[in-house]
């Protein structure tokens, strides 16, 4: 019985967070597989009688569906801006706050981390000031130096970057604090070593703490790709995927979809085309590691 009992512990302690994984993971995905081949909108959740099962005709809309392309287009470059300059500042700010453990660094620490823990709400306010093209601080501090105005949330181009920028922003002070934490477990001997050896501080970070720091570096880049693909919160709130859709994601494509035209069937399909996206991006990328590893 002691045995059994030994073999049936890990189990129970499993079951949890098993249960939350298949209610709020697997499930949903379930749900929106069945959900995209019916043509369910928000007048058939009360009369199931209206709902019709419509095969591939949602994923063969989707494919004609210029909004669709572009909402693709529009995630990717954001990708491509967002998660190399986030991976970057992240590693370089956590290396640069990680050489003092003095009160002001301390400080800076819970400086830097403020934005990921601060409402996208209130975030959006500040920078909807901000980029305001009348009365914003940008534009004023662009007219005291002779330089014209910026459409920075009503030109299709520039609103990419404002849009961008607010994320960046928002999305590096987690990461800093990751890496940072993954810092405090390489030995101090390693450097004291290198030091002992004629190493400097740059020798030290591109020799010791970034070869160190290498899982840590690939979970927060795979964190960071899988949190960009489904950008949402930024381009919502401060542009509603304006103007023209230049800054509609396909996170807010699929919303849009969803609760503002009804089209259940039609957003649970653009669903599972993004999850095979991430799925797909995120298994290259631990392919690729266990290759670099071995």
């Amino acid at each position: 019985m002691r045995n059994r009992a030994a073999g049936v512990t890990p189990y129970v302690f499993v079951s949890p967070a098993f249960v939350c994984l298949l209610a709020f993971g697997i499930l949903p995905i379930v749900v929106a597989a069945i959900v995209s081949l019916t043509n369910l909108d928000v007048s058939g959740l009360g009369d199931w009688g209206k709902v019709e099962f419509v095969g591939l005709d949602n994923y063969r809309d989707l494919m004609r569906d210029p909004a669709f392309w572009e909402s693709l287009r529009n995630t990717a470059l954001f990708v491509v801006m967002g998660v190399p300059v986030i991976i970057g500042v992240s590693l370089a700010v956590a290396i640069a706050l990680n050489q003092s453990q003095s009160l002001f660094f301390r400080a800076l620490r819970a400086f830097y981390f403020l934005p990921a823990v601060t409402a996208i709400v209130a975030i959006a306010l500040i920078w909807g000031y901000l980029y305001n093209t009348q009365f914003g601080l940008l534009n004023y501090l662009l007219e005291t130096v002779g330089l014209p105005r910026v459409s920075w949330l009503t030109e299709p181009t520039v609103a990419k970057f404002s849009v961008a920028l607010v994320a960046i922003w928002r999305a590096t002070g987690l990461n800093i604090i990751i890496l940072l934490a993954a810092q405090q477990d390489i030995p101090k001997e390693y450097y004291e070593a290198s030091a002992i050896d004629g190493a400097g501080k740059w020798r030290q970070v591109f020799s010791i703490t970034i070869p160190l720091l290498r899982f840590a570096i690939f979970f927060v880049t795979v964190t960071t790709l899988i949190g960009w693909m489904q950008f949402f919160d930024e381009p919502y709130v401060l542009t509603q995927g304006g103007p023209s859709g230049a800054t509609t994601s396909i996170s807010l494509y699929i919303y849009q979809q969803g609760f503002r035209f009804n089209e259940f069937g039609f957003a649970s399909a653009a669903s599972l085309i993004l999850f095979v996206i991430i799925f797909a991006v995120t298994a290259l990328q631990v392919r690729a590691r266990r290759n670099a590893d071995e």
